[in-house]
């Protein structure tokens, strides 16, 4: 499991959480949340969350034309005065975001499957799923990865958006409920298949289910 965009993880429930990036500085986020705080009583419906290594600007119930421009203005004027610091600002699903360099959900997948890998694990199947900006990190991991020579066998992937928009996912369903239903679709495929004769899922098995 992994939790804050991948700053810690836990491999199993026996193991103890480890850190990332125990050294990070976050001296930044004294520069960060004032400027986010202007923008929060300028803008009804909108709110500050603040994360252990990160700081998010939520303006989901604010107007959707008044939120949107004045997230698009916040990203410019944080990437400004953050440009030496040693951060990320990014837009998300009705966020805005400042995290440390270094984190991401794609960094995630990287080090998951190569643990996986230099654990003997044979992958032969990867389902990606995600909803947010942050997300497309993991769909390009993934595509890296399987273009290149990292894996014994080429896996087949499974990438899908939640809801139709861009993105580096070439499938997409339209709500939770959907994914819940997907993957109960997938893991009955894998059950079956592993009861016949340990044989592999194929993508071809679950793709009816999304088109």
């Amino acid at each position: 499991m992994a939790i804050l965009s991948g700053k810690h993880f836990e491999w199993n429930k026996a193991a103890e959480w480890e850190s990332s990036y125990p050294n990070h500085d976050f001296e930044w986020k004294h520069i960060a949340e004032p400027i986010m705080q202007v923008y929060t009583e300028t803008t009804d419906g909108s709110s500050i969350e603040p994360k252990e290594s990160a700081l998010l600007w939520h303006y989901l119930d604010a107007d959707h034309d008044f939120g949107s421009c004045q997230a698009k203005e916040l990203l410019g004027h944080l990437e400004r005065v953050l440009s030496n610091e040693p951060v990320v600002v990014k837009c998300g699903h009705y966020i805005v975001e400042v995290k440390p360099q270094g984190v991401s959900k794609g960094l995630v997948v990287d080090k998951v499957i190569h643990r996986l890998m230099n654990n003997g694990k044979t992958l032969d199947f990867i389902v990606c799923i995600g909803n947010d900006r942050s997300d497309e990190d993991m769909f390009k991991s993934i595509d890296s990865m399987t273009s290149s020579s990292a894996f014994p066998a080429v896996p087949e992937v499974f990438a899908c958006s939640v809801g139709q928009k861009p993105s580096k996912a070439k499938y997409y369903v339209d709500n939770a409920g959907e994914v819940v239903r997907l993957l109960k679709n997938v893991a009955g495929i894998s059950s079956h298949r592993e009861a016949i004769s340990h044989g592999r899922v194929i993508f071809r098995d679950v793709i009816d289910y999304v088109d």
